[in-house]
């Protein structure tokens, strides 16, 4: 595993719907991802509505803050398909298999496959995304552009700016 992995993992848990799981692990995460302590000690003191609420506002109603990163590169056309075909598979070669609600290039899911499989490949290959996510989250003023900056941090620098 790489040395990012529980940073990895605990961001994975920040950018999923704030359900009562998500509340009753917030200690752990502040105390595992110490670069996350801003968001995570936001989300403690804000109430559970509120914070469900603001979630729902972010990534819910806006492409702008997608979570899906083949959505930055590839739109919704055909070559997006064929992007999360190929990302299902990387998955199954490391003996995973996706049957989650969501797709597999839902941010969470691949944060949770790099800090599963030590494998950052897909965060590297979509760099550029997440480089954008991070702008657009971090010039409409929401925490969650903490949990961007930290993973970001991670990774090489960007080569390029996006289509999008």
């Amino acid at each position: 595993m790489p040395d990012d992995s529980v940073l990895y993992q605990a961001s994975a848990l920040c950018l999923t719907y704030p359900d009562d799981g998500f509340r009753a692990r917030l200690p752990l995460l502040r105390e595992a991802a110490p670069q996350l302590r801003e968001f995570t000690d936001h989300a403690a003191v804000t109430a559970p509505e509120e914070l469900n609420a603001h979630y729902v506002e972010v990534f819910d109603f806006r492409n702008r803050h997608s979570l899906y990163l083949t959505w930055w590169r590839d739109g919704d056309t055909r070559r997006r398909g064929m992007s999360l075909v190929r990302i299902k598979d990387l998955y199954r070669a490391h003996g995973l298999e996706f049957t989650g609600e969501e797709l597999p290039d839902f941010l969470p899911a691949v944060l949770e496959f790099a800090a599963r499989t030590g494998d950052t490949g897909l965060l590297v290959e979509h760099r550029d995304a997440l480089e954008q996510l991070r702008g657009r989250l971090t010039a409409f003023g929401t925490p969650y552009a903490i949990v961007l900056d930290a993973v970001c941090a991670t990774l090489p620098a960007a080569k390029t700016g996006g289509r999008r």
